[in-house]
């Protein structure tokens, strides 16, 4: 049978997982897939750890551990969620040695809480690289305005970060541009630039779900032409951009001492809409230097009818400024587009964080029970999550 992943890893398109668990840790489901399926990363987020926690029982030991010391709510979800991208990166490591600390990497994202807080950002950036100990780690910071000064002043102090929610072309170069600073300082500061990883993370489908909601509701043929079309067509010219300035003189300096680019990274690569072709977001973004984070569902089905033909972006400019054209002729305002998921983005995870604490606080208060320690436990995390739910 045709290597259809293979193939598209050999056109430049790194394969990550976009999920985490400690079931898929325990059982070698991470494992197999680097192994078998060309994965080569991992990426998670709120929702995913929510989900991950509230439906097994591998954590149950680690809980029991962490009612008995009676700690909060707040230092149990750390605990759990480092312990899990800890164990992933060593899964990981293979590919991490293998492209020279390219690849291999794993993603933990800051508390959502702190999008709009530069300083907080920073420190819990700092917190979370130093707990977790592992080289081939990514730190995810959100790129609101907040988050582009947070990025660069993490990138100097040699931590790798993976930049997430972005959905605008200009907040992308925004991103770039806190890139290359934050890669400068960190080369005033003495840091090894080899080490030091980036990728930013732009999101796809969701850009989709907005603006075919907006030409639905205008409900002409023309509008319903362009249903499907915008996410791709936002993702290709920003890789144009991403080509002018990794092309750029600025950028030279920095390869030249050592520094890797801050590689595209293709997310939300799932299509929400039944109707669209379910591997349509790899697919039609096939390009060198670019990250693909898919769930499991996507990557096997990439694996079993996607195809690759050769690179399906840098010809395609031309096009896609036509589908930009297009919208707006027919009434779709972009700029609106990409600032309401920007928005709600930030919205989303800190709702899922949320949830990750409710749940955790209940699953503490549970194993608390056991421990003859139930009001100890149970009382401080109910405070926890209290003071957690005023701060969002």
């Amino acid at each position: 049978m045709t290597d259809k992943l293979g193939e598209l890893s050999a056109a430049g398109v790194a394969i990550w997982l976009d999920d985490l668990s400690r079931v898929r840790l325990s059982s070698g489901g991470l494992d197999q897939l680097r192994r078998e399926k060309h994965l080569v990363g991992v990426t998670s987020n709120p929702t995913i750890f929510a989900k991950a926690l509230s439906a097994a029982d591998e954590y149950n030991w680690q809980l029991k551990d962490l009612a008995i010391r009676g700690v909060d709510v707040e230092e149990a979800v750390r605990m759990l969620t480092t312990y899990d991208v800890r164990w992933a990166c060593d899964v990981m490591r293979p590919a991490y040695d293998a492209s020279a600390g390219v690849d291999g990497r794993v993603s933990i994202e800051v508390d959502p809480r702190l999008a709009h807080e530069t300083e907080k950002t920073v420190a819990e950036a700092g917190a979370l690289w130093w707990l977790i100990d592992r080289p081939n780690l990514f730190i995810k910071i959100p790129a609101t305005e907040a988050g582009l000064p947070a990025i660069t002043a993490t990138l100097a102090q040699g931590i790798s970060v993976n930049v997430t929610l972005i959905f605008s072309l200009d907040r992308y170069s925004q991103v770039m541009e806190a890139f290359l600073a934050g890669m400068e300082q960190a080369k005033a500061n003495g840091h090894d630039l080899s080490k030091i990883g980036s990728v930013a993370s732009f999101f796809v489908s969701r850009v989709d779900s907005e603006a075919d909601k907006r030409l639905e509701k205008i409900g002409s043929a023309e509008a319903k032409a362009l249903r499907g079309k915008a996410a791709i067509a936002n993702a290709r010219l920003a890789y144009q951009r991403y080509c002018e300035v990794f092309g750029s003189d600025r950028w030279q300096a920095l390869a030249d001492a050592g520094a890797h680019p801050q590689r595209p990274l293709w997310a939300s690569t799932s299509t929400k809409n039944p109707d669209y072709r379910d591997v349509m977001y790899v697919e039609d973004l096939i390009a060198p230097g670019t990250v693909n984070t898919m769930p499991e569902a996507t990557i096997h089905a990439f694996a079993d009818h996607g195809e690759v033909r050769a690179d399906t972006v840098t010809g395609c400019y031309d096009d896609a400024r036509k589908v930009f054209s297009d919208l707006q002729a027919v009434g779709v305002d972009m700029a609106d587009v990409v600032a309401v998921l920007e928005r709600e983005g930030v919205e989303k995870f800190e709702a899922s964080w949320l949830e990750l604490l409710d749940g955790v606080q209940k699953s503490l208060a549970e194993a608390a029970k056991g421990t003859g320690q139930p009001g100890r436990a149970a009382k401080g995390n109910a405070r926890a999550a209290e003071q957690a739910g005023g701060n969002a």
